[in-house]
């Protein structure tokens, strides 16, 4: 999920996106949410993986939590795991971004390493819930660009959590319930895309995160072809993920 380690709201809506020449003087704030089981986890790490060398340096935002340590995580890399009084401890020294109890289990972002990262001109991806969205867009309103990403249906939802070994099932029905609640956050996001199929799902977010970074126009000193990235995010908000979104929660 999230600390540093390295290296149109909803869509159809009016963008408030940072300009390209806001986003290279400083780094971006790439938010990627979504209930889980949709995938947000799957595409961060694949942006993760293609990002982070040299230009860009994408660096994900690695958590603390006091939640046990599962068979291969590993500390650090997925999360930072702490007692819940050194949790504490940083709570009363100011030291986190955004924190918050989920499923008995404190989480929290660590505001110091991700400043550093975006004064310095680097992109940091989170892997966070609507309320961590909320306060880190809350903390850094001009570098923050939110994504979201929906399931193609709930049945769908819920059988992959239903197929998460490592969670018993109470956990999976909460984080079913978990699910819904979030989905009714989904206009809080400059951008929505449904994971329907996760190549096509993956070509936009990156197509996002690039012309966030570079603009919107082909340049001569930068290599991918922004006007071709620029109509794929085009062409999803023609899909008005929007919409989906609204059915998925009753709303239409």
């Amino acid at each position: 999920m999230r600390g540093v380690t390295a290296s149109s709201r909803a869509s159809g809506a009016g963008s408030t996106d940072a300009s390209p020449s806001q986003a290279s003087a400083r780094g971006t704030l790439l938010i990627v949410s979504s209930p889980s089981g949709a995938g947000k986890t799957t595409l961060t790490r694949r942006l993760l993986e293609e990002f982070a060398g040299p230009p860009q340096r994408l660096a994900f935002s690695v958590s603390y939590t006091t939640r046990p340590q599962r068979p291969g995580e590993v500390d650090g890399r997925d999360y930072h795991f702490v007692t819940t009084e050194q949790f504490e401890r940083m709570v009363e020294r100011g030291e986190f971004a955004e924190h918050a109890f989920v499923f008995g289990n404190r989480y929290g972002t660590a505001q110091a390493p991700v400043e550093e990262a975006l004064g310095r001109g680097g992109d940091v991806i989170f892997d966070v819930d609507w309320q961590g969205g909320a306060a880190l867009e809350a903390r850094w309103p001009k570098d923050a660009l939110k994504v979201f990403i929906l399931p193609p249906d709930l049945t769908v939802l819920a059988s992959r959590l239903k197929t998460r070994a490592t969670d018993a099932p109470e956990v999976i029905e909460r984080r079913l319930q978990k699910a819904i609640e979030e989905l009714n956050h989904f206009d809080e996001y400059q951008h929505l895309i449904v994971n329907d199929d996760l190549e096509r799902a993956y070509a936009v977010l990156r197509a996002i995160y690039l012309t966030r970074r570079f603009g919107a126009s082909d340049r001569a000193d930068v290599s991918y072809p922004l006007a071709e990235l620029s109509r794929v995010v085009e062409a999803n908000r023609a899909t008005q993920p929007d919409a989906h979104a609204r059915r998925l929660v009753g709303k239409l």
